[in-house]
């Protein structure tokens, strides 16, 4: 499963030079199942904050009495901080040693996350935040250009979401109880540590170098050999579906906690079930992992996206308890088995990581503008106005996202 492999870097000349006084290190195999778990936690370590965005919206008012816009506009400029970082990497993936971006990257998030311990004015932690998302952005842009030089990405990125919704599941369960007694501390410092299990994992991966034929000639990014006028089309339609998928979604995520407290259920049975729903919702990812393309995309993306928004409309009638529970399971399920098609599209059009990167830059603008449109929307915790918008974005993706997916099937 492992691979005893020299440290040397193929980009790097200084390193090729001293690799013969260097000791040998363990390096996984770069296509194997730990490679995608490690690629998994290092482009998570940025952006964990997302899967439980619940219990970071739901901890800001309790714990530090932010109001529902205050703490909305907390998660979207976090999330559009990663917007710009995400794009940023699209221009430097080719061009950088990733591994020792990574490395700084992880630093300075682990940095911001325990200066946010200390914050208690609502501007102060939007820019602060806003910084967090522009590095976690960055490093996550990268762990999705690294992603494209693996074997199988589509697999990669069911792992990556596998990942995501397992430990977003454990954060849902206990980190809404635990505000009340250690304040926002707790939200921070789970930040911190899933963090630095990331960094210990950068060590063992391998480099990943570009592939070959994308450094002597960045324009032939097509797998089919087509250039980028011809696949100009299938990537903006992509890149346009994954923005509206994830605003989406996660425009009525982030207020699931406050919308079931509207509905008059508990804490106690909100923060279980959500929980549930995310460790569930590993079953989406898994399917991902299982069946890969045996089936295409276009048929497996409509048929969830479709059930993506079934379930949202059925959050209308959120007091019964049955139906919060089962919504939500099934809306993860869904959201994990659309992402990875949705960025498998993207890698399938360009295997040097590019496209994968704006894929990463797609999401991120999707995540920050869902909370963001959610809080103006939001009036008097009424969240009706939410659930309706979201069930028309998903409608509406499934149609954007039909070409560029029959494109690949055919």
């Amino acid at each position: 499963m492992t691979n005893y492999k020299s440290s040397n870097n193929g980009s790097n000349k200084m390193t090729n030079e001293l690799s013969t006084t260097q000791s040998p290190r363990i390096i996984v195999d770069p296509n194997g199942i730990w490679a995608s778990v490690m690629l998994a936690f290092l482009t998570t370590a940025g952006i964990f904050y997302i899967n439980i965005m619940p219990a970071v919206v739901s901890g800001l008012k309790e714990g530090l009495g932010f109001t529902n816009q205050q703490a909305g506009f907390v998660s979207s400029a976090n999330l559009y901080g990663a917007s710009l970082g995400a794009l940023t990497a699209v221009f430097i993936i080719k061009h950088i040693d990733w591994k020792r971006w990574s490395y700084v990257l992880m630093g300075l998030i682990i940095a911001i996350d325990l200066i946010c311990i200390v914050i208690s004015s609502p501007w102060v932690m939007i820019a602060t935040r806003g910084l967090h998302g522009l590095v976690g952005g960055l490093l996550v842009g990268i762990g999705f250009g690294i992603i494209s030089r693996t074997a199988s990405p589509d697999r990669t990125f069911g792992y990556l979401l596998f990942i995501q919704w397992g430990l977003g599941g454990l954060g849902l369960m206990f980190l809404p109880g635990l505000v009340p007694e250690y304040g926002v501390t707790a939200l921070f410092l789970s930040l911190v540590a899933f963090t630095l299990v990331s960094l210990v994992m950068l060590v063992f991966l391998p480099d990943y170098p570009v592939p070959q034929r994308h450094t002597e000639n960045a324009n032939q990014d097509a797998p089919t050999g087509n250039n980028n006028r011809v696949n100009k089309l299938p990537l903006v339609l992509t890149l346009l579906a994954i923005l509206i998928f994830q605003a989406a979604n996660m425009g009525l995520f982030a207020y699931m906690i406050a919308l079931g407290k509207a509905e008059g259920l508990s804490i106690d049975f909100m923060s279980p079930s959500l929980a549930a729903a995310s460790w569930v919702a590993l079953g989406g990812a898994f399917l991902v992992i299982v069946i890969g393309t045996r089936y295409g995309r276009t048929l497996p993306l409509a048929i969830s996206i479709v059930l993506t928004a079934l379930f949202s409309w059925l959050l209308h009638f959120s007091e019964s308890p049955d139906v919060y529970l089962y919504s939500n399971v099934a809306i993860g399920i869904c959201w994990a088995f659309v992402l990875p098609y949705l960025f498998g599209i993207c890698s399938e059009l360009d295997k040097g990581g590019q496209y994968a990167a704006l894929g990463g830059f797609a999401s991120k603008m999707g995540l920050a503008s869902g909370p963001m449109v959610a809080a103006l929307l939001l009036s008097d915790d009424h969240y009706s106005i939410v659930i309706n918008a979201a069930v028309v974005g998903l409608l509406l993706c499934v149609v954007v996202v039909f070409q560029p997916a029959r494109m690949l099937d055919r």
